[in-house]
């Protein structure tokens, strides 16, 4: 009985619902059509016919990482590592190095081993921390200043072991070094394309175990061409003619503080 009377009131209310449904099309309020909605374009795939490459391409990132030997990450805490000793130990590990992941030029080395006594010339940048793999601890971020206008940006993660691995090294002429999330976004100059910039973004991959590039772009730089000088160095200056690294003694790690 009940379930008749529900059943005989709510018909003329669906009814009357509709009823505004349509006639609300012209009044005020009412939703109009965008247009027509654009055709999807779908990807074409050229040259289906050419045989894909023979040789085996390295993984991506295979070389990038490695431990620093003699350091210890005291409870897996990289805010309690001397910066400075992070760097002079890679030093001791790769003497005479001026190129890759391990290079760092003479006159840089000489002004790391007298950090202690030339602070002010110290060419480790104050460090930065930031968790970039996700797994709840910071990873210690480090910028070293290079001659010609150069910046190496390094990054350092607590091993298992009690160590630390380095999972990110670059070397470029870096106009700012940001933070977005867990990502690095390093601004660099363009050699030979005034007016522009590279703005890479490095991540971690959770495969390599390591720090990549994965996002990679030449832009536009907003200022008419110029650049601005790269984080924690002095004023942009026309470089001194390059001249070849000569190899000397090699720096010695130790634990005090710069």
């Amino acid at each position: 009985m009940i379930r008749h009377r529900r059943t005989a009131l709510l018909v003329p209310l669906l009814t009357a619902v509709g009823g505004l449904l349509l006639s609300g099309c012209g009044g005020a309020g009412h939703l109009e059509g965008s247009g027509a909605t654009p055709t999807a374009v779908g990807p074409i795939h050229l040259w289906p016919d050419m045989p894909p490459a023979t040789a085996t391409p390295n993984d991506y990132g295979e070389t990038d990482t490695e431990q620093v030997p003699g350091i210890k990450v005291p409870n897996g805490d990289v805010h309690r590592l001397n910066p400075v000793a992070v760097v002079q130990a890679e030093v001791k590990a790769h003497p005479n190095t001026y190129s890759g992941a391990d290079g760092l030029y003479d006159e840089t080395v000489r002004q790391l081993n007298a950090c202690k006594q030339k602070p002010a010339g110290c060419p480790v940048l104050k460090p930065y921390y930031r968790d970039l793999t996700g797994d709840g601890r910071d990873e210690l971020i480090l910028g070293i200043r290079m001659p010609d206008q150069n910046l190496a940006v390094r990054c350092y993660m607590p091993a298992k072991d009690g160590g630390l691995i380095r999972i990110m090294s670059t070397v470029d002429q870096i106009i700012s070094v940001d933070l977005a999330g867990r990502d690095v976004i390093l601004r660099s100059v363009s050699a030979g394309m005034p007016g522009y910039e590279y703005r890479t973004a490095w991540s971690w991959d959770d495969h390599q175990q390591a720090m990549l590039p994965t996002r990679d772009e030449i832009v536009r730089n907003k200022q008419g061409g110029k650049h601005a000088a790269p984080s924690g160095s002095a004023p942009l200056v026309p470089s001194p003619k390059k001249k070849t690294p000569t190899a000397s003694p090699s720096a010695t790690p130790t634990a005090d503080a710069p």
